[in-house]
């Protein structure tokens, strides 16, 4: 229902997203033709699709999303326009807000919260995923408070849903603007942003809780990897 819903809509919000990013806040991305190019090939693929990225503003999920496709693209293939898990005290936290989030393919979580309800989150994002739809989570769990890739604070979550997935393709992510040297709620305005990727699959034969440790850490650790280019490449 809620997939229908917001696809019905979806000729509205997600190319008014996009404008206001564009026209509102005079956004701009560098590289986005190579990022569009790398997804769709991905795309392509019937294994499940999972975007990693890391986490330094409240709408880096809407920026990701817009590096990945364009308006027209993601109308056409509703599917490939990601699923988000925004933190509920941020996104969902009134009725209006719930009603955003529930139309712009969000599924909602409260971090730290109870282990049943984190729990019945990952098993919908598996749902998803084994049903061809692009899922975007940040492994690191939340925002850096550093303002770079934390290779220490890796989520569990990120591991156990690939885990549960016989085969999926992780297409990590590093997207940062030019004037963003810590976290914030918003980037500023007329930012320019840079964005790198690379897709990969994450294997593990270790078991349980540490099979999900060591796959939530490789995807980590490319982050960190795409991270070092970009300062590399800005110098």
């Amino acid at each position: 229902m809620q997939r229908a819903i917001g696809r019905v809509l979806s000729p509205l919000w997600v190319p008014v997203t996009t404008a206001v990013m564009r026209v509102g806040f005079g956004w701009t991305i560098e590289g986005v033709a190579e990022t569009r190019r790398t997804y769709r090939e991905l795309c392509r693929s019937r294994s499940a699709r999972l975007v990693c990225a890391n986490h330094l503003t409240l709408v880096d999920s809407a920026v990701i999303a817009w590096a990945l496709g364009s308006s027209g693209w993601f109308l056409l293939h509703y599917a490939t326009l990601p699923w988000n898990v925004p933190e509920r005290e941020n996104f969902a936290f009134s009725v209006v807000s719930r009603l955003v989030t529930y139309v712009m393919k969000c599924v909602p979580i409260t971090r730290g919260g109870d282990r049943a309800a984190v729990g019945r989150v990952l098993a919908r994002l598996v749902y998803l995923l084994e049903r061809g739809e692009t899922v975007l989570v940040f492994p690191e769990g939340g925002r850096s408070r550093s303002g770079a890739v934390d290779l220490e604070n890796a989520a569990y979550g990120v591991g156990r849903v690939i885990a549960a997935l016989p085969e999926c393709d992780v297409l990590c992510v590093y997207l940062r603007g030019e004037r963003q040297k810590g976290y914030s709620d918003l980037p500023a305005t007329g930012e320019r942003f840079r964005v790198r990727v690379e897709s990969f699959r994450p294997t593990s034969a270790l078991r349980g809780m540490r099979r999900a440790r060591d796959l939530a850490q490789q995807v980590v650790g490319r982050l960190a990897a795409l991270e070092r280019q970009h300062f590399t490449e800005a110098r």
